[in-house]
């Protein structure tokens, strides 16, 4: 690599050449000998090719067609890494259970996630993720705007484990980096209904300033707020933006429950 101009990706993404790094990510995602995994951004392999000896198959996705062929090239001598040359918006997702391990674009760290922990969610076990650190931060406010990020923490465990150097990339990125877990967890919620809860966290959250009583005063009876407030230890006087991704969750079950689905958030 040295002896080579240093790559500027379009994507934003900078290659993982830290061994240490690399393996405490493959540590990190908890893998098993049955497990397939996607690298999303493979770049040049440095991690692909640590991961072989962890898991059944690895689904290697780059866009960049000189990357392409060099993945195609030097693991030629395996079937157990598919190699996908797309954009990751653009890739087909496997409709049976993976896990990610990868240090992706962070030009379109959202879209990843919501293809993950969203529109995937039947599928997607978890992993670890090198990310930027500033929106890896911003999975973890005590206020809490974005309705997409209280699914995130409803359906999964989400740890920021550390702060990654720039020097564990090639080239160093101008920001901060972070190392991430994402592990499945247990919820109440069918995956069916993810849109219905999306829908009512974010009817909720147009209006972020309001007090909890005052907001769920728009979908609730105030007999009904009060055993909400006394079940599940929520603070009516704080603002809605308060609220936990396990009291969301709680409050949503609670509406499936006395709500007539004719008043229910659409």
């Amino acid at each position: 690599m040295t002896k080579n101009k240093i790559p500027v990706r379009y994507s934003g993404q900078h290659f993982t050449i830290d061994k240490v790094l690399i393996k405490d990510a493959i540590k990190q995602a908890n893998l098993t000998q049955q497990d397939t995994v996607l690298d999303i951004g493979a770049g040049k392999g440095f991690l692909t090719v640590h991961l072989l000896d962890s898991v059944k198959k690895i689904i290697a996705v780059e866009k960049d067609i000189t990357l392409i062929k060099y993945l195609c090239k030097r693991f030629s001598n395996t079937q157990r890494v598919q190699i996908v040359g797309c954009d990751f918006r653009k890739f087909t997702i496997p409709k049976y259970p993976f896990k990610v391990v990868s240090n992706i674009p962070y030009r379109i760290t959202s879209e990843i996630f919501k293809i993950l922990m969203f529109d995937n969610i039947d599928n997607f076990l978890g992993g670890s993720i090198v990310l930027q650190f500033e929106p890896a931060q911003k999975l973890f406010s005590n206020r809490i705007h974005n309705p997409i990020t209280v699914l995130y923490h409803t359906f999964f465990d989400i740890k920021l484990l550390y702060e990654v150097k720039p020097e564990s990339f090639l080239p160093p990125p101008t920001v901060k980096s972070a190392l991430l877990k994402i592990e499945r967890k247990q919820s109440s919620l069918e995956y069916g209904l993810k849109g219905k809860y999306l829908t009512f966290i974010s009817f909720f959250l147009r209006k972020p300033d309001l007090l909890v009583n005052t907001a769920l005063k728009s979908l609730f009876r105030k007999n009904q707020i009060r055993i909400i407030s006394q079940k599940f230890g929520i603070n009516l006087n704080a603002q809605i933006v308060c609220l936990t991704p396990n009291q969301w969750e709680k409050c949503f079950l609670e509406m499936l429950e006395v709500v007539p689905e004719k008043f229910h958030p659409s």
